[in-house]
């Protein structure tokens, strides 16, 4: 087997991020490049191979306009809340976290696309945990796919659900049939500035746990 370039792939994977700021409103993004990286993230392992997935790549003004309607009715006051609390607190890392969300709601129409990853399935009130988990497991790996190849590509995004507050009215609006669940809201654009880099984690040690739960 050939082997990977694995400096490369290790590059890739440690510094795909969310990007609110850094979206680039005012450059198009080419459909040939959105086709390239849904081809990719629809080899992503799914259920039974069922591929019980479509991508809606929302770029009509209007539609975009009224999506982001319904994104801010999701976000916009608990978020607002939420950064008049940390900033009280102190906490500028969450204060920057905030604005930044906040900034995007405001501008959301203005991103070039709009991607939301629908699969087919239904979580009814008596779904069982693993059921639930089942479905979101066959579309989930296919949207970080989706999100490496913009990045490979010079393409920024960030993975949101805010719209899903009223994933009922965005369903009408873009038609999207009984039966058919909304994953996510992916804003797509290109990366404007420097290159990402990998963000601040917690050592991996801590975070690992070999054979069971630790105990106190």
């Amino acid at each position: 087997m050939q082997p990977f370039d694995r400096p490369n792939v290790d590059r890739l994977l440690s510094t795909t991020r969310s990007v609110r700021r850094r979206l680039d409103l005012e450059r198009p993004v080419e459909e040939a490049d959105l086709v390239d990286c849904i081809r990719l993230a629809t080899y992503a392992p799914n259920a039974s191979n069922a591929q019980r997935w479509r991508w809606l790549v929302v770029r009509d003004p209007e539609r975009k306009q009224a999506i982001a309607q319904h994104y801010r009715a999701g976000i916009y006051e608990a978020m607002q809340a939420l950064l008049e609390r940390r900033r009280a607190e102190g906490d500028a890392a969450g204060v920057r976290h905030s604005e930044a969300v906040l900034q995007l709601a405001e501008r959301l129409e203005d991103v070039p696309v709009l991607m939301i990853p629908c699969f087919q399935g239904e979580i009814a009130p008596e779904s069982r945990y693993v059921d639930t988990v089942t479905l979101f497991a066959s579309i989930l790996p296919a949207v970080w796919s989706f999100q490496l190849a913009l990045h490979s590509r010079g393409l920024a995004s960030t993975f949101t659900t805010a719209h899903l507050v009223e994933k009922d009215a965005v369903a009408r609006l873009l038609g999207i049939p009984d039966g058919w669940l909304q994953a996510c809201l992916i804003p797509v654009a290109h990366l404007r500035g420097e290159a990402l880099r990998a963000p601040e984690r917690r050592p991996v040690e801590e975070v690992i746990s070999w054979e069971a739960w630790p105990q106190a």
